[in-house]
């Protein structure tokens, strides 16, 4: 079995470096490259010996990528945009999610438990597919600090919204006192969990000048925070989030040494690029072995909601700032924002994990693979000339 799997992960490996080096060539985005490759793979019956799952999403693939991610994010700067990214990863989450349920329910007939459902797990944008996306685009300053603290801060409204939905499917009693102890539990948490784990790890880091050593202490701390957080059930993304701030922040990579720095670096570089292909190979492989066609017409309603739910997640939120000649944020960054709102890997971990008692349970993960199929292909291909037309990269 292991051999099996090692060997399926040898030739999604290969495959995504030949596939690195066509989207270069063609000048189209390397994760779309990858969702394409992983589908021609179904398509070809080419058999890989592990699937997309919840466990493998949360076990293997967010952690490390968060971790990249916030390693690179200065706290002075987020913290200078810090009431612009709390009012999008905060009301325009809820906001979203609302209108998208609201649309399933009456637009594709959907119950208002699994529209419920739908709305909450696909209302943040996903942290993978964004960081992978502007990083690739080559985007820089406020506009991919707003568009990546946003996407790594949402995860914890998010996941309230989902945890609010998941217990009125079954049945659980809801007040605002509960609503608000989960927020407080799962986002507080993940951020003390994070800070925790983090702070004892560089402690011990700070003992040792070995880049090897320092490498995995910094591994331990993306891992062991998003696990620590996980098993009591507070947000894994805030708390891989957290630790990765100050472990960037503090210092020279906080304790890290001065040689082990570049080392640090050019590791956490190599392990998101490793995870990326694999997550987006295999979002291919699922998608290539969906049946889409007989429900197409909530595939469809689907699309545009989730679409205008993001517009009013952004537009209206971005108002609350037009006073501000600080915090203003322009109309061209807001057209980037609305339509860089990828989503992918987190919502189908939240699909994906869903219990089989839900009512249309097999519809609303087929629903959610289409939608990110279609945020991943249609907006990643469009992303960069939308940026250039709107005058953010070269």
């Amino acid at each position: 079995m292991l051999e099996t799997h090692l060997a399926s992960i040898e030739v999604l490996l290969l495959i995504s470096a030949i596939v690195a080096i066509v989207a270069q060539r063609l000048h189209v985005p390397y994760t779309v490259g990858l969702v394409a490759a992983g589908i021609g793979l179904a398509l070809l019956n080419v058999p890989v010996a592990f699937e997309l799952s919840k466990e493998l999403i949360f076990a293997a693939f967010l952690p490390p990528l968060i971790f990249e991610a916030a390693l690179h994010l200065r706290w002075k700067e987020l913290r200078g945009d810090a009431p612009v990214i709390g009012i999008f990863a905060s009301v325009g989450v809820v906001l979203s999610a609302g209108l998208t349920a609201v649309g399933m329910h009456f637009l594709a007939g959907w119950s208002w438990v699994t529209a419920s459902l739908f709305g909450a797990l696909i209302a943040a944008t996903d942290p993978v597919s964004v960081v992978a996306t502007f990083k690739e685009a080559g985007v820089k300053g406020r506009l991919r600090l707003l568009m990546e603290g946003e996407s790594l801060l949402n995860d914890g409204f998010a996941a309230v919204a989902f945890v609010i939905a998941l217990a009125a499917a079954n049945g659980e009693s809801i007040s605002a006192a509960s609503i608000a102890g989960n927020l407080l539990w799962i986002v507080g948490g993940g951020v003390a969990c994070g800070a925790l784990v983090a702070g004892a790890v560089l402690l011990v880091a700070g003992r040792t000048e070995d880049p090897l050593l320092e490498i995995t202490f910094t591994t331990v701390a993306a891992y062991g925070s998003f696990f620590v957080a996980e098993h009591f059930h507070a947000s894994g993304v805030l708390a891989t989030l957290t630790a990765g701030l100050i472990v960037g922040n503090l210092g020279p990579l906080g304790s890290i040494s001065t040689r082990g720095r570049d080392a640090v670096i050019t590791f956490w570089d190599y392990a998101a690029f490793v995870v990326n292909s694999l997550i987006f190979m295999l979002i291919g492989l699922q998608e290539g072995h969906l049946q889409f066609g007989a429900i197409l017409l909530p595939i469809v309603i689907a699309i545009v909601v989730v679409m205008v739910g993001r517009a009013a997640a952004i537009y209206p939120c971005a108002l609350l700032f037009a006073g501000s000649e600080r915090l203003r944020v322009s109309r061209a960054h807001q057209h980037v924002l609305f339509w860089g709102g990828l989503r992918g890997a987190l919502a189908l971990a939240l699909a994906l994990g869903l219990p089989e008692s839900i009512p249309g349970r097999d519809e609303l993960v087929t629903v959610t693979f289409a939608v990110v199929a279609f945020s991943i292909v249609v907006q990643g291909l469009t992303m960069v000339p939308l940026l250039r037309r709107l005058g953010q990269i070269q």
